[in-house]
């Protein structure tokens, strides 16, 4: 599916009315204008999405509640948009906590390999389970939902089965879990941006990737590496985050319908499409007679749990100094991966 098209159909799909419990925002109320930040391109598949989410919040609020798009880093860079939600420089923007490394450490549990099978019931399934924590953990904002995107793996320039193959390798992480993963297995990471990425890979500065599979081609990246481990390797978590002060001063009708577009179901309608396009790019992969997709063994599986089960030990660590019960959290992630069939 091409950019255009996935567009339209991702802003059909999110257009539709949302179920409203109440009224929608009376015409008298005072008007907003949310500014929404989203520090991807305009071309990323979550731009219709959110375009379509704040047209559902206008039509809803009976037109009090419009929204403006910045997306690109206009307002700021992608490291800092909590704190833009949190300061008032974007009244809701688009988060990626690992970007934070010990900042969030209870919804860093996402983060983990092998933790979710596909994105759709995985963002299901770390939203419900997270909205917990969510009040305590990211306090400075009005936390509105999480998601992650259909799961990546690695791919790189020489065949790669198991942790140990990376030693030696220069690898760039997708997430701060990850980069502990190449660390635990004798790789050096190697930062850089998506837009980077290919010419870093090309020029030898790095040897392999973790990234999602649509967006290895959103990025031309497939034309650097020709090995891909055709598993759910690791997602990286996502969270919408609105400026406390704007809602604060809405009308309670307008909250009500703030608070009706921050739900697991709203979600999954923005992250959904993005899922779809990533876990599409599979396919797209083995379509190239040049390029090598293949799966793990059990065996070779097992060596990646074992480095995993030390990630687990870490984010428990992290958790438990945050305050929170590591236990009953990762007990009530299982539980709820579960129930949703959402478990690797």
């Amino acid at each position: 599916m091409n950019r255009i098209s996935f567009a339209l159909a991702a802003t059909t799909m999110l257009a539709a009315p949302a179920m409203m419990a109440t009224a929608p925002a009376l015409a008298q109320d005072k008007p907003v204008n949310l500014k929404i930040s989203l520090w991807v391109p305009a071309q990323h598949p979550l731009f219709p999405a959110y375009k379509a989410w704040g047209e559902s919040i206008e039509k809803a609020s009976g037109g009090t509640i419009k929204s403006t798009m910045f997306p690109a880093e206009q307002l700021g860079k992608a490291f800092d948009h909590y704190d833009m939600a949190k300061d008032g420089i974007a009244d809701v923007v688009y988060v990626n906590p690992g970007y934070q490394p010990g900042r969030f450490p209870v919804i860093a549990a996402g983060q983990i390999p092998l933790t979710f099978k596909d994105g759709r019931t995985g963002t299901k399934a770390l939203d419900t389970w997270y909205r917990k924590y969510a009040a305590a953990e990211m306090k400075d904002t009005k936390y509105c939902f999480s998601y992650i995107h259909s799961p990546g793996s690695l791919h790189s320039r020489k065949k790669v089965t198991t942790p140990a193959d990376m030693k030696g390798m220069k690898v760039r992480p997708a997430q701060s879990t990850i980069g502990e993963l190449v660390s635990k297995s004798g790789g050096t990471n190697v930062q850089a941006s998506a837009p980077e990425a290919r010419d870093m890979l090309e020029r030898g500065v790095a040897d392999a990737i973790f990234f999602p599979w649509g967006s290895m081609f959103l990025f031309g990246i497939e034309k650097a590496v020709k090995f891909h481990i055709d598993e759910p390797l690791y997602a990286t978590v996502f969270t919408t985050n609105i400026n406390p002060r704007v809602y604060a001063q809405m009308s309670d009708a307008q909250k009500k319908v703030i608070d009706d577009h921050c739900t697991t179901e709203w979600a999954e309608k923005v992250a959904g499409p993005w899922s779809d396009y990533e876990a599409a790019g599979v396919a797209k992969m083995k379509a190239l007679s040049d390029h090598e997709v293949y799966k793990l063994t059990p065996e070779q599986i097992g060596e990646w749990k074992k480095v995993v089960g030390e990630l687990r030990t870490s984010w428990a660590a992290g958790v438990t100094k945050a305050g929170v019960d590591a236990n009953a959290a990762a007990s009530e992630l299982e539980a709820t991966l579960t129930k949703m069939g959402a478990g690797f």
